[in-house]
């Protein structure tokens, strides 16, 4: 009979991969990634003599992994050796390459190695920082990183948690999330004016009456938002430019009062995804601030830009707002997810979102954030890393040399164009987006867009605005070059060449 002294309650061993394993695992992995992003323009991460080139976009069909890996999971363990060699064949080929300088579409997704190691560290961690005591280092850093960053952008120091005052940032997940943790914020302080001035109506009479503001412009994020929050939204039209305008929220919010309902919260959006355009915060925010009305910031692409002091006449006004918000994941080099929220008053969505278990309680309650008050989830991972890496290990001087690339390579597109006269450019050029289309009707450059993705060398996007279509070109990888515009410029004229040629048969 076995002696099971040793292990009286015959608690089974578990076979898991060892320290010296991982350390080469992690060295083979980590020479991959360079491999593949420093030779993404051109090639495969070869695994026979000869690489072979990458689309951009992959040819897949959907359910194509399937077939690719066995139905069920292994019972005993795999060669890591095994996994590296199926990641080229089963993963790979279908990977859409966000960091090639031949990916134009949506808007750019960061991509730095300070980032990349950062995450690395955080998943060894593996903290879940929703209190400041369920691990100190992750809440602390993530309030000094808001506030250098804060400052990078030159926030108003009621939004710094270093200003004494009530403001603070946190790291959300995304600009979506954002938008809702505002409106949630903005829908607590509305009922509570509300009840103290009207004690006789009930929640659901109040939130009947309320009612927000945002750009027929802005991202469909924020038509979500008020479905999930249970609100009306109101879209309202913008000026020709495509920006939202004073005039329009105010006459909007004197319809509305007259109506007998309650507006408490607009969104301005600065850098719109269709165009790239900017609300008027300057005019916004102070109607905003004269009816009571929460006003938060969506800047999710552009924000980045603001890092740069020539652009952030852009911002003006953002002293009217109550809440601010950027994805540094987008445009500054810090991997998804990290999006920076600033509140001026916080407490509002600690109190919307406080429920307090015991389990979760701690004496040092009150002296830190407790970030779990201020986001939908729980759970929180240590991101406050990536910003504390990239920061250091570019430097502001850097970061600002990287978005004066890419809106340098959008001004370089856009004179390319401008030089065929059979395009032309809609809207204005801003940032890293250049938005342009064949002369003439919607199905002509609807079928131009068609021809550029099926020839895979580029990827673009289209969007619509006052039922003119059109195509965006959207600089989205740091390892783009002058060459790399002139190389997608003259894939999309090779495709209208083809196009034309085939119309005049």
């Amino acid at each position: 009979m076995a002696n099971n002294s040793i292990n009286p309650f015959n608690i089974p061993p578990v076979t898991e991969m060892q320290a010296p394993e991982f350390k080469d695992f992690a060295k083979e992995m980590v020479d991959y990634i360079s491999n593949y992003l420093e030779n993404i323009r051109d090639s495969a991460v070869s695994v026979t003599p000869v690489p072979t080139a990458r689309r951009v976009l992959p040819t897949v069909q959907p359910g194509y992994l399937r077939p690719l890996i066995p139905d069920e999971a292994p019972q005993q363990p795999e060669k890591w050796e095994e996994v590296m060699a199926d990641v080229e064949r089963v993963i790979m080929p279908g990977v859409t390459h966000w960091h090639s300088p031949k990916f134009h579409a949506y808007f750019p997704t960061a991509n730095s190695y300070p980032a990349i190691v950062a995450d690395m560290l955080s998943g060894a961690i593996a903290c879940i920082g929703f209190t400041w005591i369920a691990s100190p280092a992750c809440t602390e850093l993530e309030v000094v990183m808001l506030d250098w960053l804060g400052k990078m952008l030159d926030l108003p120091k009621e939004f710094l948690a270093c200003s004494g005052g009530q403001g603070g940032g946190v790291i959300q997940g995304t600009a979506s999330e954002a938008t809702l943790v505002a409106l949630l914020g903005a829908k607590a302080k509305a009922m509570k004016r509300v009840k103290e001035e009207h004690p006789d109506w009930d929640d659901n009479t109040i939130v009947s009456k309320l009612v927000g503001y945002t750009s027929n412009q802005s991202h469909s994020s924020v038509e979500r938002a008020g479905l999930l929050g249970g609100v009306k939204l109101r879209g309202l039209k913008a000026d020709e430019n495509l920006k939202l305008r004073g005039e329009t929220l105010e006459q909007a919010i004197k319809e509305d009062l007259d109506a007998g309902l309650i507006p408490f919260y607009v969104v301005a959006t600065l850098g719109t995804t269709n165009t790239c355009a900017f609300d008027r915060l300057d005019e916004i925010g102070p109607v905003a601030n004269q009816h009571n009305v929460w006003v938060h910031v969506d800047a999710a692409y552009a924000g980045s830009a603001f890092i740069c002091p020539e652009y952030r006449y852009l911002m003006k006004g953002i002293e009217t707002a109550d809440s601010f918000n950027f994805n540094p994941h987008k445009w500054m080099l810090v991997n998804f997810d990290c999006s920076a929220m600033w509140l001026k008053e916080p407490y509002w969505i600690v109190n919307a979102f406080n429920v307090d278990p015991l389990y979760l309680k701690h004496d040092m309650q009150g002296s830190a954030p407790d970030y779990r008050h201020w986001q939908i989830p729980l759970g929180r991972r240590f991101r406050a890393l990536k910003l504390w890496f990239v920061l250091r290990l570019y430097g502001v001087d850097n970061l600002q040399a990287h978005i004066r690339r890419h809106c340098g390579f959008a001004k370089q597109f856009e004179a390319l164009c401008r030089a065929d006269d059979r395009f032309e450019i809609f809207g204005e050029v801003a940032m890293g987006l250049a938005c342009f289309r064949l002369k003439g009707t919607n199905e002509l450059s609807e079928a131009l867009l068609k021809r550029i993705n099926g020839r895979g060398n580029i990827h673009l996007v289209p969007s619509k605005v006052n039922d003119v279509y059109f195509l965006r070109m959207a600089v989205c990888s740091r390892f783009t070059e002058p060459a790399d515009i002139d190389y997608s410029w003259k894939e999309v004229a090779a495709a209208a060449d083809e196009l034309l040629a085939e119309q005049k048969k």
